[in-house]
C-alpha cells in the first residue's frame, strides 16, 4: 500500500473505494488535460485584463465611508469589464448574494407595465418570491412587472416557436438561467445561449437579453456577454471569486443597463460614486486571479462524480462524456436517503465544521426543505466543496465546488464511502 492510499485509508477511504476511483481516473487524463488548457488561457485573460487597467500596490488598500474616489473599487470594475468583454461593471460587496445580484438587475432595468420573460423554463427557487412567481412583499410583480414563461423542450431544445409567440410589446427583459438551478435540465453552453439570444434580437432588437451567469465563468474560453448578452450577472462566492472574496456580486454588461442597477443599488443622483469598499479588494482582486484554477480544479471533480457515480446506475447530469459549461454535477437518486447520504459525505470530507452532519430544514426562499453541506472558509461559499438539494422528488442533489481538485476528490469518494455505509450502494456489483 502505497503512502498516499495509507492516507486516505486514514480519512475513512475504504481500499476498494480508493482503487475503484484511481480506476477511474486513469481513464479521465485527457479531459483533464482540456480542462487545464481552458483554465490557461482564462488565466492569460485574467492576467491581460490586470495589466491594461494597471492594478498596482494602491488598489489592494480600501476606502470607509461614502467611498468617493476609490481607487481599488473602480480599478476592479475596469478589469471585470475588460475580462467579460463589457462597456461597463459592478462589483460589489454591497451586493450581498447572487439572488441579490439578479434582483438588483431585474429591478433597476424594468418599469411598471413592462414584461420578464424566461425562455429557458423555471428560474432557479430563490428568483420565484424576486418575480412574484411565489408572492412575497417587493416582489416584481407588486411593481405592476409581468411575467411570461417558455419551458424547454422535452430534449432540453429551445421551444422557438413559442417563444416568438410570448414576446410583446411590453417584453422589456429577458432572463436565460446558465446553470440547471435545482432542475435536472442540461446545463446551456454558451454557444446554444448565443443561438437563442440572437434568435430573439431578430424578434425585438431593443429587448435586454440578461443572463444569470453563476457557476459558469471561467468554464468555457468565452463568455455569455461574447455573443450578445446585454448583461451577465454572478456571486464573488462563486467561481469570480475564486474562495477568497468574502462577499460580494457583480453585474458586467452595457453601460446604461450597469449604471441604472448602480442608482438602485446606492440612489438616484449617487450611482457607482459611492459603496466603501471596506477592506476586501485585495481577496476581490486574489480571488479573480485564482479563479480559472480554482474552477479548473472544481470542473475535475465534476467530472470525476460522474463517471464514479454513473456506473451505479444513477442519472447523472451532465454525464460521464458530456462537456461541461458549468461547475454543477446533478445526481439523482431516487430517496431522500440517497440525497442525505450523500451530503454527509461531502460534510465529513470538508476541513471546517467536518465534525457536523448536515439535515434538511426549512430554507428561507424555497419551497421544501433543503440539505446543504458546505463546510467552508467562507460561509455559504459554493466555489468551495459543497453539495445541496431539496428534499422532494426526484431527490437530486447538486454537487459543486473544490479549491483544490485533491480536495474535490476526497470529498466525492468519501460521499461514497457515505453511501456503501448507508448500505444505498453495493461497490462489489461493479466490474472494476
Amino acid at each position: 500500500m502505497s503512502k498516499l492510499q495509507e492516507m486516505y485509508a486514514e480519512m475513512g477511504i475504504e481500499r476498494q473505494i480508493y482503487e475503484y476511483g484511481e480506476s477511474v481516473l486513469n481513464r479521465l487524463v485527457p479531459r483533464f488535460r482540456e480542462i487545464d488548457e481552458i483554465a490557461e488561457y482564462n488565466q492569460m485573460k485574467v492576467i491581460k485584463a490586470m495589466q491594461e487597467s494597471k492594478v498596482s500596490e494602491a488598489c489592494l488598500l480600501g476606502t470607509t465611508g461614502y467611498g468617493y474616489n476609490d481607487l481599488g473599487r473602480d480599478t476592479l470594475e475596469e478589469v471585470y469589464a475588460k475580462v467579460f468583454h463589457t462597456e461597463d461593471a459592478l462589483v460589489r460587496p454591497q451586493i450581498t448574494c447572487g439572488t441579490h445580484a439578479l434582483a438588483l438587475a431585474l429591478m433597476s432595468n424594468l418599469r411598471p407595465g413592462d414584461e420578464l420573460l424566461s425562455p429557458v423554463g423555471k428560474p432557479y427557487d430563490t428568483l420565484e418570491e424576486v418575480i412574484g412567481i411565489r408572492p412575497s412583499r417587493g416582489s416584481l410583480a407588486e411593481y405592476g412587472i409581468t411575467y411570461s414563461q417558455v419551458d424547454l423542450l422535452p430534449d432540453g431544445g429551445f421551444d422557438y416557436e413559442n417563444i416568438r409567440k410570448s414576446i410583446n410589446g411590453r417584453t422589456r427583459l429577458v432572463t436565460i438561467q446558465r446553470s440547471k438551478g435545482y432542475q435536472t435540465r442540461p446545463t446551456l453552453s454558451v454557444k446554444r445561449i448565443g443561438e437563442l439570444i440572437a434568435f430573439i434580437k431578430t424578434i425585438k432588437p431593443d429587448v435586454i437579453c440578461m443572463v444569470d451567469n453563476c457557476y459558469g465563468e471561467f468554464v468555457e474560453e468565452i463568455e455569455p456577454s461574447d455573443v450578445g448578452a446585454d448583461m451577465i450577472v454572478g456571486s464573488l462566492i462563486k467561481n469570480p471569486g475564486g474562495g477568497l472574496a468574502p462577499i460580494g456580486g457583480y453585474i458586467a454588461g452595457k453601460k446604461e443597463c450597469v449604471e441604472n442597477a448602480a442608482f438602485r443599488l446606492t440612489s438616484p443622483g449617487l450611482g457607482k460614486e459611492v459603496g466603501a469598499s471596506l477592506g476586501v479588494l485585495k481577496d476581490f482582486y486574489q480571488g479573480l486571479f485564482l479563479a480559472p484554477t480554482v474552477t479548473a480544479a472544481a470542473l475535475k471533480g465534476a467530472v470525476f462524480a460522474a463517471n464514479l457515480y454513473e456506473p451505479f446506475g444513477f442519472g447523472v447530469v451532465p454525464n460521464s462524456e458530456e462537456s461541461r459549461h458549468d461547475i454543477i454535477q446533478a445526481i439523482t437518486f431516487g430517496t431522500p436517503e440517497g440525497v442525505i447520504a450523500f451530503c454527509q459525505g461531502i460534510q465529513a470530507a470538508a476541513s471546517v465544521d467536518s465534525h457536523v452532519t448536515p439535515e434538511p430544514w426549512d430554507m428561507p426562499g424555497y419551497d421544501a426543505q433543503v440539505i446543504m453541506a458546505a463546510g467552508a472558509f467562507v460561509s455559504g461559499s459554493s466555489i468551495e466543496l459543497s453539495a445541496d438539494g431539496p428534499i422532494k422528488p426526484p431527490y437530486a442533489v447538486y454537487f459543486q465546488g473544490g479549491l483544490t481538485w485533491q480536495h474535490a476528490k476526497f470529498g466525492i469518494l468519501k460521499t461514497v464511502q457515505a453511501m456503501k455505509n448507508a448500505g444505498l450502494i453495493d461497490i462489489n456489483s461493479l466490474k472494476l
